[in-house]
């Protein structure tokens, strides 16, 4: 950590950042950011050496932990070697990286155009998806985030597509959420099955001939970490088959060991079109994100132009993160640490929580992927005010936990890397601040 001589940066790092940084998603005037210095595995600090469990991931995206020593000497070794190269350009340490990806990603898989992040990774896959069909419309779910750009933003299907609807083609529907179904299930299966129906009647609706793509998170994640009932995923992919439509499945938040497993959709019986990727891919260390292509659509370009790019595609300082990053991730067991963490350590120990607390009224999830949802009235399923949500983030950062919160819930999303003993700490502290009077 930082000694004593860096403590009076807290001040200035905080004076700088309200004076000229504009925050995304916020009424400015409101911000109190908390000052973050320096970080190693599961924790962060300030400048003042305060220590935070974060739990946060930051964006969910921190999958390797902050600071792994092979990743940022990778960087640095690249940086020294070739800090920048055009895209057109060959370069040993993106075919490295394209070479990692496609390794991990189903047989049919051969070609990786990398982006900026994730919300152009749905862009161009959403672009790839048009030009292989011929077709304009994309489907995507209400419950969702695809990113901040023009086409990504109006797929997305939460409040922040409203204001940004700009982009052409877009159609959306309600995906299965049986805690709050919209389709009076009352099992898994049953709304599964109903969740298709209702799927199938878009599409027919919509016109199968003018629909390019399915566009789904594999789980959504910042909509709630909503697990797919069983059969839901197939039955998709068995929708698009039917209709001659392409399965884009959006793995940003969710792929690259958040789930225990390479790629969410792998445990569950399915197999998308094209694959969207950025965060846990490098752990966010470099701005990075890309589309892994199937065979079938990479070869219309063998001889066609493809009509996209960018400046930054394939930055060598980004690629040798995600080199670094997926070895050290295959050679360290991180992935499997994951699946163990969430299957003895956060299921059970959530599982606890809910039994103790009235206040939860689902616990979801896998690996290192969960979320609470927090209810004021379990028979009504009530969500919980925005209010007692800002005291229990409050309540939990005075506890030097740094949590996920978005609408009614805690998204409980530590770093792959966690340990036993950082799980016990979190689990302490919800539940000592899940058990206050919040509601008072």
């Amino acid at each position: 950590m930082n000694d004593t001589t860096s403590a009076s940066l807290n001040d200035p790092a905080y004076e700088l950042d309200r004076a000229y940084v504009f925050h995304s998603w916020s009424a400015q005037a409101a911000l109190t950011p908390l000052v973050i210095a320096g970080g190693q595995g599961s924790r962060v600090w300030d400048y003042d050496g305060r220590s935070y469990l974060d739990f946060s991931s930051q964006l969910v995206n921190v999958n390797i932990g902050h600071q792994h020593p092979a990743v940022t000497q990778a960087i640095i070794d690249q940086a020294g070697t070739l800090a920048t190269v055009a895209p057109s350009a060959a370069n040993l340490m993106r075919g490295e990286a394209a070479k990692r990806i496609v390794d991990r990603a189903p047989a049919r898989f051969n070609k990786v155009f990398f982006t900026n992040g994730g919300a152009d990774a749905i862009e161009n896959a959403i672009r790839l998806a048009r030009l292989h069909t011929g077709r304009d419309k994309v489907l995507s779910s209400y419950r969702s985030y695809h990113g901040n750009t023009g086409a990504a933003i109006v797929a997305t299907g939460d409040w922040r597509r409203i204001p940004n609807e700009f982009a052409r083609g877009h159609v959306h529907f309600f995906g299965p959420y049986l805690y709050r179904s919209e389709f009076w299930a009352t099992t898994p299966e049953q709304e599964s099955e109903r969740a298709l129906r209702h799927l199938e009647r878009v599409i027919q609706s919509e016109g199968p001939t003018t629909i390019a793509a399915v566009l789904l998170e594999s789980i959504p994640g910042t909509a709630g970490v909503l697990v797919p009932p069983p059969g839901y995923l197939a039955g998709v992919r068995a929708l698009c088959d039917r209709y001659g439509i392409l399965l884009i499945l959006d793995e940003v938040m969710a792929g690259f060991g958040r789930t225990g497993r390479w790629f969410a959709f792998e445990g569950y019986d399915v197999t998308p079109d094209l694959i969207a990727f950025a965060k846990g891919v490098n752990s966010g260390y470099v701005p990075t994100g890309g589309v892994i292509i199937s065979e079938s659509i990479a070869n219309d370009f063998e001889t066609t132009v493809f009509p996209g790019g960018l400046t930054y595609s394939g930055h060598p300082l980004a690629m040798a993160s995600i080199v670094a990053a997926l070895d050290a991730m295959e050679n360290e067991g991180i992935v499997a640490n994951a699946a163990r963490i969430g299957r003895d350590r956060l299921a059970p120990g959530l599982a606890a929580l809910q039994e103790k607390h009235q206040i939860i009224g689902e616990v979801r999830g896998e690996g290192v992927f969960w979320a609470l949802e927090l209810v004021a009235d379990q028979g009504t399923r009530a969500p919980l005010s925005g209010v007692v949500m800002g005291r229990i983030k409050t309540e939990l950062l005075a506890r030097n936990l740094l949590p996920f919160l978005a609408d009614n819930r805690i998204h409980v999303v530590p770093p792959c890397v966690v340990t036993d003993d950082e799980v016990a700490e979190a689990l302490a502290i919800y539940d000592e601040v899940l058990g206050l009077d919040l509601l008072a």
